[in-house]
């Protein structure tokens, strides 16, 4: 054993966190599983606080369009995009590309705009 190996005695006793775990990737890819489990288990095997410095990409989807890139490449400033939701119809919260919530637009403080939370989405788990 090299002088730079830790002895049982010399390793940390402390719980990792997601910063030393290597979790937070930044870069929209999932969490490697072993690098997960090796975070979460602690003294009792469940340490949420590793989580909490993940981080998500959150979108507010106002509406969906579809057309050509022909039409795509005609738009000028002022153009109109027809999406395929009606005013009022509640918009989606995406967290990774996963529908989690809906919700309606909001005016917050002065010219700020944001999403009150309508209702939470529930996957579909089958045999449940």
């Amino acid at each position: 054993m090299s002088e730079d190996t830790p002895t049982p005695e010399q390793e940390p006793t402390e719980q990792p966190d997601a910063a030393a775990a290597g979790l937070e990737t930044g870069d929209g890819e999932g969490i490697d599983p072993a690098t997960l489990e090796s975070a979460l288990v602690g003294g009792d095997g469940r340490n949420i606080d590793a989580l909490y410095n993940v981080k998500l990409d959150v979108r507010v989807v106002l509406g969906r369009s579809r057309m050509s890139i022909s039409d795509l490449l005609e738009l000028t400033r002022g153009s109109v995009i027809e999406l395929d939701r009606k005013v009022g119809d509640p918009i989606d919260i995406m967290i990774n590309d996963r529908m989690v919530a809906r919700g309606d637009l909001v005016k917050v403080n002065g010219d700020f705009i944001g999403v009150a939370l309508r209702e939470i989405v529930k996957d579909f788990i089958p045999g449940s």
